[in-house]
C-alpha cells in the first residue's frame, strides 16, 4: 500500500506480510546512506505475560536478550555487518527493543543480515553466564552516574506498582537468575513477526526491497503468535513519594521535578504527547515569561531542561536543574505551576510553528525517521501525522492539560547531593 503525506512531502510504502510482519519502506532520493530498524514491541516493563500459562521473568531480561542476539555459533554479528560496510547497533527501552544499521553499500545483504540474526536466536548456558559479568559491569557503571541515578530515582519515587520504576538493565541480582531457557521463552513470545516492524529508509527501490524481504520471510516458518496477554498494570495517578534524596559525591546538587500524567494510547496518546510538549515549550523555553522570571532570580541557567515521556501505560513530565538552591528552585517552580495559566492564541500559534519547523528539519535525518516512525507505529500512531496533529491543538486543550498535569499530588522531587 502506498501512502502519500503531502504535508511533509513523503510517500511511504506499507505492507503486512503473511506472517504478520509490518514493513515500511521510504525512498529518499539523493541520500547516500540507508538506515534500517527492526523493532519489537517488547521492553523492560514486559516482566509478566501469558503464553499457555502466565510467566514472570527476571528484571532486565529484555536488555539482556538484546545483548545476546548479536552472538551466534559462527561468530559475532557486528563483525559481519562490518565486513558488509555497515554500522550496526541496538537499544532497549521501557517498551521496545530495536536492532538497526546504517550503510552506504551492500544494503540488500545488510537487510538480510538484520532479519536473519534477529529471527534466529542462539544461546548457550556458557555464553549466558559470561554475559552476566559484562552486563553487571554496565549496571554498576550506571549506578555510579549521578544523572542516571537522578532520572531513575525520580521514576522510582513517582510510580507505585508500574514496572517502569525498575531500571531497564535490571539489577546484578535479577540478571543472575536469567537462563538460556528464559531467553528462548522471551524471544518466542515477543519476537514473532506479528509483534515487530521493519523500517527501511534511503535511496532504495521499494518494489525491489519488498521482494527481497518477502523472499527472506517466506523461507522461514513461524508458529501462530504465542503471546496471548500482557500484564495489566493498575497504577494510581498520585505518586508513591513526594520527595527522594540520593547521596552521591557531586560538586553541585542535581534536582528533578516530575509530574505524573494519565497515559493514553494510539493517536490520542500521540496528540497528548504533542500537546504537553507544546505546553512545556510555552512555559519553559528561553522565550517564555516564566523562564525569564526564573533566570532573573538566579534559579535557572543553561543547565535547565524539560521533557515529556509518553507511552501506552505511563506518562510524565520532568524538569531538571543543577543548582545549589534546590529548595528555592523546587518551591518557585511548583508555586508558579499552581498559578492560573496565562496563554494567548498568538503564543500558541508561534509555538506551533516552532515545533512544526523542528519536526520538518528532523525529517532530513533517515535515522530520526526510522527510529521515531517505528516507535509510533508499534503504538498505532503515525510519525507523519505530527504536523497536522500539532496544527489541531487548541488553546482549550492546553489549559486542560495544564490543569490535569501540574497538581501537587502528582508531583515528585528527586535530589542527588553530597552526603
Amino acid at each position: 500500500m502506498k501512502l502519500d503525506f503531502p504535508n511533509v512531502g513523503e510517500t511511504l510504502h506499507h505492507y503486512v506480510l503473511d506472517n504478520g510482519l509490518s514493513v515500511y519502506l521510504l525512498k529518499k532520493t539523493g541520500y547516500e546512506k540507508t538506515f534500517a530498524t527492526f523493532t519489537t514491541k517488547y521492553g523492560s516493563i514486559d516482566r509478566r505475560f501469558k503464553l499457555e500459562d502466565w510467566i514472570e521473568v527476571p528484571d532486565g531480561i529484555a536488555h539482556f536478550l538484546e545483548h545476546k542476539m548479536f552472538e551466534k555459533e559462527d561468530g559475532d554479528v557486528f563483525q559481519q555487518f562490518g565486513r558488509q560496510g555497515a554500522s550496526a547497533n541496538a537499544f532497549t527501552s521501557f517498551t521496545r527493543t530495536a536492532y538497526l544499521f546504517g550503510a552506504t553499500s551492500n544494503v540488500p545483504e545488510n537487510v538480510q543480515t538484520l532479519l536473519n540474526f534477529v529471527q534466529e536466536p542462539y544461546f548457550t548456558k556458557e555464553s549466558v553466564e559470561k554475559e552476566k559479568g559484562i552486563i553487571g559491569q554496565e549496571i554498576q557503571m550506571y549506578q555510579d552516574n549521578p544523572g542516571w541515578r537522578l532520572y531513575f530515582g525520580l521514576i522510582e519515587a513517582m510510580y507505585v506498582t508500574h514496572p517502569v520504576k525498575i531500571d531497564i538493565a535490571g539489577t546484578i541480582e535479577s540478571i543472575s537468575k536469567i537462563t538460556a531457557e528464559d531467553l528462548y521463552t522471551c524471544h518466542r513470545a515477543f519476537y514473532h513477526p506479528s509483534n515487530m516492524a521493519l523500517f527501511v529508509v534511503g535511496n532504495i527501490e521499494p518494489d525491489e526491497m519488498l521482494e527481497l524481504i518477502q523472499s527472506n520471510q517466506a523461507a522461514k516458518s513461524f508458529d501462530a503468535p504465542p503471546l496471548s496477554a500482557r500484564e495489566t498494570i493498575d497504577e494510581p495517578v498520585t505518586v508513591r513519594l513526594s520527595e527522594r534524596v540520593i547521596e552521591m559525591d557531586v560538586s553541585v546538587p542535581k534536582v528533578m521535578i516530575g509530574y505524573k500524567d494519565v497515559p493514553q494510547a494510539g493517536e490520542a496518546g500521540l496528540k497528548q504527547e504533542l500537546t504537553v510538549e507544546l505546553l512545556m515549550h510555552a512555559l519553559f523555553d528561553t522565550t517564555a515569561p516564566l523562564y525569564t522570571e526564573l533566570y532573573a532570580e538566579g534559579l535557572i541557567d543553561d543547565a535547565f531542561s524539560f521533557d515529556y515521556t509518553s507511552e501506552e501505560s505511563f506518562a510524565f513530565a520532568a524538569l531538571s536543574m543543577e543548582t545549589s538552591q534546590v529548595d528555592a528552585f523546587v518551591e518557585r517552580v511548583t508555586s508558579a505551576l499552581e498559578r492560573p495559566l496565562e496563554l494567548n492564541q498568538e503564543t500558541l500559534d508561534r509555538k506551533k510553528r516552532m515545533m512544526q519547523g523542528q519536526f520538518l528539519k528532523a525529517l532530513n535525518s533517515p535515522e530520526f525517521i526510522a527510529n521515531q516512525f517505528s516507535r509510533y507505529a508499534l503504538n498505532d500512531g503515525n510519525l507523519f501525522d505530527i504536523p497536522n496533529l500539532i496544527d489541531a491543538i487548541t488553546l482549550d486543550e492546553l489549559y486542560e492539560s495544564y490543569e490535569s498535569l501540574f497538581r501537587r499530588e502528582q508531583r515528585t522531587v528527586c535530589v542527588v547531593k553530597k552526603p
